[in-house]
């Protein structure tokens, strides 16, 4: 028997179907092993060892693979082609090493970006070593946010200034905080526009002014009503006689937009279909076990040159040869540090639609598909006329464009939404010539005010982080979820961040005492460290001494900072938030307010407090009862939604667990301050793979399959015409037949084997 182990169990049942006998193929179910959550687990003084430990819940699934492994005449390790799934298969392995059940059997590193028979027999094929830069680069990763969590957090918690800290969090945080600043800060400025409506024969359309008495007009140019109304008094009362003084005719092509990355999936799946990043990466994560699409986490936007040869068909064939290129199209990577050698993000076939999907499914492959086809097509083509016009009686010139498609190209199939999106609406125009006679009928001033920037969207934020090259691409979606789901920022009707303020004070607060956790370019720089780690160019330890050194002068800087010297600066931080107008005095005794730090959260009050007991709500005119120990804002019992359906509940009848609606799984080791939705999902995954049987074959004497299932009410079994036997691992076909066959039936239960029974 051959044995491929990956991670998740929808993945492990598909590959199987693939292969067949004599290959099992078995799940992880995620990670399996993590740094024990206590201090010291990354020992700074000694080279920065690390200990490990088995994640709590994945006991069993460590048992039924050693099991396998024992049995097994070769074992691959196929888990995600990446730096995370690098170190799955290097934990897998170091666990099996330890527990001394290899013996002989060899063990490969295998990895495919796509989940189709071809790739999975191609990847078998060419095994490799598991590659140890990416192992250390993850380790590197995987200290540095220990040491932060472990080092930083304590901080935060002793003085009630928030729950948590982190290496990319933290900076995404502070993002929304600037721009919050950025927004209220804003000072609208007035200015006004002069648009016009052109009447030539029987057509009408219209323009802008665009120069007046040889002075060029800008958007901002005209910044008072008293302004337009001189325009408009030396102008006239319409209806005015003008004439055509220039025409620029040009043609225009657009190119088709690259497939998609990890970072562009995310965005244009908020921007059409409201998904958010971690919906978005569930999702493409059940298309990809499925086989449907690529391997889902990729910053790369090349394809494969058989991919290409498939859609150049496929447009050939469905829209005809002159929607295909000469050659096909080609896209470089803007991303830094990208990895070539994978592919962006594409369906793994293109001429059959995907069956049986439900409609999130559906919606992004949909997304997906169209995405992918449209990048090889040719350009859409357009026809711009741009038309300057004079009145006759005045020194001004009135501009007026229209474009109309001459070939849809691209656009046939796919084009892209933009955030925020102010392009000038364009007009339909007549034909026209040079010295035409054309009627003003109307002029049409309008009042306009300057906007802040916008508040950014999931998808605006990750642009940003990507921009910044902060993150990776299978951050994106746990940064988005982690902001929220701590309470730092939250999102309005529109989709769009805005910090609590929790946000603000622990913006305030990194950002006076660890500048560089929350600084862009330091960051960004630690990104490029890890890059070079898994590049070979940096070596694992010297990047975490680099890091280590002053991150660790910094919180021991911190460690000696007043309570009070915090408060003063998380006032003058967040000054204009709490007090817009600068009236700070307490309208009950004059005192002066200010920030007020809880474990159930911050308020306003007043500093001649306990004399004067006058609290205010933070961005409200309620007032905020002084918090006590009897008075919380959340009972501990209370449960917590995780989202995606999944509530945490910190107290159950045999302990803590999770619950989707359909199903609950202990998590007795966790809290509600440890506990994550992904781990949430990990231990309900487990639970429903522990139920999937595997078919062993048929029983000659019944004509009945034999399934066996690795976890049962007293561990694992066969089972086959209600007839159960208890087995200590997946027997073969014989044994099976053999023990299924001397028992009698009882039922539904699993019945022990007896001692000496064959």
């Amino acid at each position: 028997m051959n044995l491929l182990i990956v991670e998740s169990p929808s993945k492990a049942k598909t590959i199987e179907k693939y292969l067949g006998a004599p290959w099992r193929v078995i799940a992880s179910v995620g990670h399996v092993r993590d740094l024990v959550p206590e201090n010291g687990s990354v020992d700074t003084k000694n080279n920065f060892k690390m200990r490990w430990q088995i994640m709590p819940g994945k006991e069993k699934q460590i048992k039924l693979i050693t099991d396998l492994v024992k049995q097994a005449d070769a074992v691959y390790l196929a888990s995600d082609p990446d730096r995370e799934g690098e170190a799955i298969a290097w934990h897998i392995l170091d666990i099996l090493k330890s527990k001394r059940v290899l013996g002989k059997t060899p063990v490969y590193r295998v990895a495919f970006h796509e989940i189709t028979k071809n790739a999975v027999m191609a990847a078998i094929k060419e095994p490799r070593e598991i590659d140890s830069n990416l192992v250390d680069a993850y380790i590197v990763r995987r200290a540095l946010d220990y040491l932060i969590g472990f080092s930083v957090s304590p901080l935060l918690w002793r003085r009630n200034l928030g729950r948590s800290a982190g290496r990319v969090q933290s900076v995404a945080v502070k993002l929304v905080v600037d721009r919050e600043r950025e927004i209220e800060a804003f000072h609208p400025q007035e200015y006004w526009s002069l648009k016009s409506e052109f009447r030539v024969q029987s057509s009408e359309f219209s323009g802008i002014l665009s120069k007046y008495k040889n002075k060029k007009i800008d958007k901002q140019t005209i910044k008072s009503k008293d302004e337009i109304d001189e325009i408009l008094n030396t102008l006239g009362e319409p209806v005015v006689s003008a004439s055509v003084v220039n025409i620029e005719k040009k043609k225009t092509s657009r190119r088709a937009f690259a497939p998609f990355t990890t970072s562009t999936l995310q965005q244009e799946a908020a921007r059409k279909l409201y998904f958010s990043s971690k919906r978005t990466m569930s999702v493409a994560q059940h298309l990809y076990e499925q086989g449907l699409i690529t391997y889902m986490r990729t910053d790369a936007t090349n394809l494969s040159a058989e991919a290409v040869a498939d859609i150049r068909k496929y447009i050939a064939k469905t829209y005809g040869d002159n929607f295909v290129p000469k050659s096909p199209n080609v896209y470089i990577t803007k991303s830094k540090n990208a990895q070539e050698a994978h592919e962006a993000i594409r369906p793994t076939h293109f001429d059959a639609p995907a069956k049986n999907l439900d409609t999130d499914e559906q919606k992004l492959y949909d997304l997906i598909w169209k995405r992918t086809i449209a990048c090889q097509m040719v350009n859409a083509e357009f026809d711009s006329v741009a038309v300057d016009i004079k009145p006759d009686n005045t020194n001004a010139i009135f501009h007026s464009v229209g474009t109309t498609c001459t070939f849809d190209g691209f656009m046939h199939v796919y084009n892209e939404t933009r955030d925020d999106d102010t392009d000038e609406d364009v007009v339909k125009l007549p034909p026209l010539n040079i010295g035409d006679k054309i009627t003003i009928s109307k002029f049409l001033p309008e009042q306009h005010w300057t906007t802040p920037p916008p508040r950014f969207t999931e998808a605006s934020l990750v642009k940003k982080l990507e921009e910044l090259g902060i993150g990776r691409p299978s951050t994106y979606a746990t940064i988005m979820s982690t902001i929220v789901d701590r309470s730092y920022v939250e999102q309005d009707k529109q989709h769009r961040f805005h910090p609590t303020s929790a946000g603000w004070i622990i913006s305030a607060y990194l950002s006076k005492y660890f500048t560089d956790l929350v600084d862009v370019n330091f960051t960004a720089k630690t990104e490029d460290t890890l890059d070079d780690v898994s590049n070979g160019k940096n070596d694992k330890i010297t990047a975490l001494q680099d890091f280590w050194k002053p991150t660790e002068a910094t919180i021991e800087a911190a460690r000696g900072v007043k309570t009070s010297e915090i408060i003063d600066v998380i006032n003058k931080f967040m000054e204009h938030h709490l007090f817009p107008d600068a009236n700070t005095k307490c309208p009950k005794c004059g005192g002066v307010l200010g920030i007020k730090l809880s474990k159930y959260g911050a308020f306003i009050g007043c500093n001649k407090y306990p004399d004067c007991d006058y609290t205010l709500k933070i961005g409200t005119t309620e007032s905020a009862e002084i918090p006590t120990d009897d008075n919380t804002t959340k009972k501990p019992d209370e449960p917590i939604d995780l989202d995606e359906g999944i509530t945490f509940y910190p107290r159950g009848k045999f302990g803590p667990y999770v619950s989707n609606g359909k199903q609950n799984a202990a998590a007795k080791n966790y809290t509600a301050d440890t506990i994550t939705l992904e781990i949430a999902k990990e231990l309900l995954d487990k639970k429903t793979s522990a139920k999937t049987s595997v078919e062993l074959g048929i029983n000659p004497a019944t004509k009945q399959p034999i399934l066996y299932f690795a976890t049962g009410r007293y561990g694992p079994y066969i089972s086959s015409n209600k007839v159960n036997v208890s087995v200590k691992s997946q027997p073969d076909l014989e044994t099976a037949i053999n023990l299924i066959n001397n028992k009698k039936s009882s039922g539904n239960a699993p019945i022990p084997a007896k001692k000496g029974k064959k």
